[in-house]
């Protein structure tokens, strides 16, 4: 059963990522663009966006820092400017370090909480009164299967990922009388620069193209929870409604830690 509108014409539809120099965002607005999208990328990385620009005609980037709540405003209010409206906006910024409480560090903590958390936050104080106004529009974040239940080496990644899933939960009681979609993307292991620091066997690991296609289609079937993918996603879902106790020795065999 769709829980969305589904999108399965993309053409002229106004897309907005933030985080979209590398990895799965980027990934995204290529397929998007490829589909007929007009798609506006943005992203710290000016010189990365301004290479996608030039491969992908037609298509617009607004550097900033998604941490800067005033920039995401002015980069929204600009899209209006030259588009008219926004159709999806998807926020897939990200910052990963591996982190136990043996080494605990608050800045690196912190860090997290601002590109993965408080970012979303800005981006919806950027697009809300907009697609409210409009009585249209897609909402969509991108968590992961690290945010379902807490893991090793993801004390300060698990819990940012987490409050996106929570959020988007909320943003869809309050959205969808209005028109709007939400929805949640929770990828497993995916190759990107993120995971490329990894010193482990990431299971089912694929690529950043494989997951924008997994992404899209979700949009299309109207999905409110994109996972994948399912050979792997559907095991660590399993495991998270284990027992505590069964929870902890199962990762624990898992990982070894």
């Amino acid at each position: 059963m769709a829980l969305n509108p589904r999108i399965d014409d993309w053409t002229g539809k106004v897309v907005w990522l933030v985080g979209a120099s590398t990895g799965i965002g980027r990934a995204t607005a290529e397929h998007l663009h490829r589909l007929g999208a007009r798609v506006v990328v943005s992203a710290r990385n000016a010189v990365a966006l301004d290479v996608f620009v030039k491969a992908h005609p037609g298509s617009l980037a607004i550097a900033l820092d998604a941490t800067d709540r005033d920039a995401m405003r002015e980069a929204s209010a600009r899209i209006v400017q030259s588009h008219g409206r926004i159709d999806l906006a998807v926020y897939c910024a990200g910052y990963y370090k591996a982190m136990r409480a043996t080494a605990f560090d608050l800045d690196e903590a912190l860090r997290h909480e601002q590109v993965n958390y408080v970012g979303a936050l800005y981006l919806l104080d950027a697009v809300l009164p907009l697609v409210l106004r409009q009585r249209a529009g897609h909402i969509s974040l991108v968590s992961s299967v690290s945010g379902y239940r807490g893991l090793p080496k993801a004390l300060a990644y698990g819990p940012t990922k987490a409050a996106l899933i929570n959020l988007a939960e909320s943003l869809y009681f309050d959205l969808t009388d209005q028109g709007i979609g939400v929805s949640v993307v929770c990828p497993g292991y995916v190759d990107t620069p993120l995971t490329e620091q990894n010193d482990y066997k990431m299971p089912g690991l694929i690529t950043a193209d494989e997951a924008a296609t997994h992404i899209v289609q979700g949009w299309k079937d109207g999905r409110f929870e994109m996972h994948f993918p399912r050979r792997f996603t559907n095991w660590v879902k399993a495991l998270s409604h284990l027992g505590n106790g069964l929870y902890f020795k199962a990762v624990r065999r898992v990982t070894g830690l």
